[in-house]
């Protein structure tokens, strides 16, 4: 018998030898360092080697008896069957044979690593890691594993570990005979990550499926903090296409807490071997990857995935002593790869008090009774339908996991083993909300929102929400193109997977207002500011080298996510359209802003961009723009400017975009106006020398053609974009750009609300109309006679 096997010996055809992480570790040893991929090398334990250790003294037949009957639904009978059974199992002695095998290869290991050389020891069953099963963290791993003795110690409690009361109910949920599973021990050289960085990634974004994106995570000391979820870790998307390219293509970047890191302890014993401590204040401020380590994990990924020809779940380290890059594990992502044809939406309809946030899992809506549970032994108090708020979960709470109607945790991050579950489960959860304990109370009714971007957010009471399908088919064809507003960057990876033609409207205000939240100038004059303010920027601006540095990564991140989910689809950016009323409400911005009677008619729009109070700030936008479009590769971003009142305004803005490397035509980018005021219709031919084509705002221009204030409700009867003479500007506007050959398409609110609207513009032959995103299927089939939106 083979008790042990060396990784260089296995592929992924041994999973029945040694399961599906050794298998894979094998397969990555032997097909993937030529390609520059570094797996710390090792051996595994046979599957046939743990059936001889169950074997031995009949010990499978008195856990089959153990077994026999129990409901896995009971908490306190699950958790005295397993105990039993992994006690019955460390009383036991290895076979012989396989203690003499496993010293043998641990002294050849040694010898070339000398006498300080520790292990990590992973559990592999032979039905985990599987494409429709995860069996995330169902077994234990051991790591900093130093000497003979503790090593087989580690073994025998790996092999104990098949029968962790979550791993027995796994098993039963999913369908496995417990006897048919065989747990092989993965014996790998440690990567000094204690010293240096760890985590997980991902090659697809984990809550939406989109697949043009490698999303990592990271955290300081051994990745079992990321795993487990105990730390928040720092978050980084690489767009694929543009990386392939040999583009900066890091598109997103979010800085985590990353409070506390798993190191190495004094004990070697494989039960003490690793301690937590704290993060140093100034380090949890500093992301803890460069730009040069992302994209070369990144790279990692992509060739992972191409190998095995499906998404991958990748854990990974960064050795603190020779400061490398490895690669720990790899297995097949299983959750959103398998999403089928039809398509949930969730949608909140009201908004109440907000009792707590973080980081979103899946895109669900839950409600239903809060049940705070701040031990695993009372774990078993949790009913069906519940919401279940605790500090952090592991992989022993699945059983209840499997009852709530949400699960809330103050602690983890997108790629821990609670959110893994609780995507499996298809269960609504949100991680990482800091204090959710204590600031959620005990039995009362809430709402538990994923569906709103990468927050999610717990509400106070049962509030309303609708939950859409449809069929991700074919669309029929139309004349007309069918493309998206975006503001929310974060949600741009779902929206990508509708049907459509691009965006037609990605808007900065957005990104500014929600992702930055100072205003540019305050960023410009730092650190020339009042103190207050200088400490409000230094807090917001960390990670980042300065406030400045931190406004145009941020915006250029936000603008990058959007031009990534629709790429190589146009993506149409329109510069900002605060009013100065809007940009006062930024941190500082009340220093830098006028008081305007009538902001809407105001300081706003292409009237600013190269005013001496402005030009300078939206110089930044214009350095934005240029990293996405030249660093990164996005060359599918266009430009939009707002609010063009004359000809003056445009060719001022226009030099400005010229003299921040953004000239129209040069390097295939196109520059359109949004048409918005009657004088731009009436100056259409003018208009459209300068630019590549109009995008009708149908707001503002019903608002100026029509004389009404959109935002009073003493008027709001008299709004309406289907107003004669609403559209006969509308036809002379479509009329003018293809008289001159440009592109003419519409962003307003108008075709979103009004559908007959959108089959008058269609008939009058517009190029696109750009909608919201839940109307777009609808208003699509009603334009192809196949529905009524």
């Amino acid at each position: 018998m083979d008790y042990i096997l060396r990784f260089h010996e296995l592929s992924m055809h041994d999973v029945d030898k040694v399961g599906g992480k050794n298998a894979s570790l094998g397969e990555m040893v032997g097909q993937l360092q030529s390609e520059g991929i570094r797996v710390p090398d090792g051996f595994a334990t046979t599957a046939d080697a743990f059936r001889e250790f169950l074997a031995k003294d009949g010990l499978d037949r008195r856990i089959a008896d153990k077994l026999q009957g129990l409901d896995v639904a009971d908490v306190q009978a699950l958790a005295r069957c397993g105990l039993a059974i992994r006690e019955m199992i460390l009383a036991a002695n290895l076979p012989a044979g396989l203690e003499a095998a496993i010293r043998v290869a641990h002294q050849e290991m040694c010898a070339g690593m000398g006498d300080a050389a520790t292990f990590a020891v992973r559990s592999s069953a032979t039905a985990e890691d599987l494409p429709d099963a995860s069996f995330a963290g169902q077994q234990e791993t051991y790591l900093n594993i130093h000497g003979a003795d503790n090593l087989l110690d580690a073994v025998k409690r790996c092999f104990a570990s098949l029968y962790n009361d979550r791993a027995i109910a796994y098993r039963v949920h999913h369908g496995f005979e417990h006897s048919h599973v065989a747990l092989s021990a993965g014996i790998q050289r440690m990567v000094r990550s204690d010293t240096g960085a760890a985590g997980v990634m991902f090659t697809l974004d984990t809550e939406s499926g989109f697949r043009d994106v490698v999303f990592i995570n990271a955290a300081y000391g051994l990745g079992e903090t990321v795993v487990q979820g105990s730390v928040n870790p720092d978050e980084y998307y690489v767009h694929k296409p543009g990386l392939a390219a040999g583009k900066r293509a890091l598109v997103r970047r979010k800085l985590g807490e990353k409070a506390i890191r798993m190191v190495f302890a004094d004990d070697r014993r494989a039960d003490h071997s690793t301690r937590v401590e704290p993060v140093p204040e100034a380090e949890r401020h500093r992301f803890a990857l460069s730009e040069a380590e992302i994209l070369e994990l990144a790279r990692y990924a992509m060739t992972i995935e191409r190998h095995y020809g499906r998404p991958m779940d990748i854990e990974w380290g960064r050795d603190g002593i020779d400061g490398r890059l490895y690669i720990l594990q790899a297995r097949p992502e299983t959750v959103e790869s398998r999403v089928g044809q039809v398509q949930v939406r969730y949608r909140m309809l009201e908004q109440g008090p907000v009792l707590a946030k973080g980081r979103a899992i899946g895109a669900k809506i839950g409600q239903g009774r809060t049940r705070v549970i701040r031990s695993a032994a009372d774990m078993h108090l949790v009913e069906p339908g519940d919401v279940l708020i605790t500090e952090m979960t592991d992989p022993d709470w699945e059983p209840v996991m499997k009852r709530a109607a949400a699960i809330v945790t103050d602690r983890g991050g997108r790629t821990c083993h609670a959110a893994i579950v609780a995507r499996e489960l298809g269960v609504p959860a949100v991680v990482g909300a800091g204090d959710a304990t204590r600031t959620v109370p005990d039995g009362q009714e809430a709402t538990v929102s994923c569906a709103e971007g990468e927050e999610g957010r717990v509400y106070a009471g049962k509030l309303r929400f609708e939950r859409s399908e449809f069929a991700l088919q074919a669309m029929p064809d139309l004349p007309v193109k069918i493309m998206m507003n975006v503001g929310n960057a974060e949600q741009a990876f779902h929206f990508a997977m509708l049907p459509n033609a691009g965006v037609g409207l990605a808007r900065l205000e957005f990104i500014i207002n929600n992702d930055i939240g100072v205003h540019p100038n305050a960023a410009l004059d730092y650190p020339n500011i009042d103190a207050g303010l200088r400490q409000a920027l230094e807090a917001k601006s960390q990670g980042y080298a300065g406030p400045v540095e931190f406004y145009v990564e941020k915006l250029a991140e936000g603008i990058a996510t959007i031009g990534a989910a629709f790429w190589p689809k146009r993506v149409i950016v329109r510069l900002s359209d605060f009013k100065s009323n809007e940009y006062a409400n930024l941190l500082g911005g009340r220093a830098y802003e006028p008081t305007e009677e009538n902001p809407m008619l105001g300081f706003r729009g292409a009237g600013r961009y190269a005013h001496p109070m402005f030009r300078r700030a939206f110089e930044l936008e214009c350095r934005a723009i240029h990293r996405v479009r030249e660093d990164m590769g996005l060359s599918n971003i266009e430009i939009m400017l707002p609010f063009v009142r004359t000809l003056a305004d445009a060719d001022a803005a226009l030099a400005v975009l010229a003299d921040n490397g953004l000239k129209r035509g040069e390097r295939g980018l196109k520059v359109v106006m949004m048409c918005e005021i009657p004088s731009n219709v009436l100056l259409a031919d003018e208009f459209l020398q300068r630019f590549d084509g109009f995008s009708i705002g149908s707001n503002d221009l019903t608002q100026l053609t029509l004389g009404v204030d959109r935002d009073s409700s003493l008027v709001a009867a008299a709004f309406d974009e289907r107003n004669p003479a609403v559209k006969k500007l509308l036809h002379e506007a479509i009329a003018a750009c293809k008289r001159n050959g440009k592109y003419i398409g519409i962003c307003g609110q108008g075709p979103s609300d009004h559908p007959d609207l959108a089959e008058w513009l269609m008939a009058e032959g517009i190029d696109s109309l750009s909608l919201n995103p839940d109307t777009v299927v609808a208003t699509w089939l009603r334009l192809a006679g196949q529905g009524v939106a």
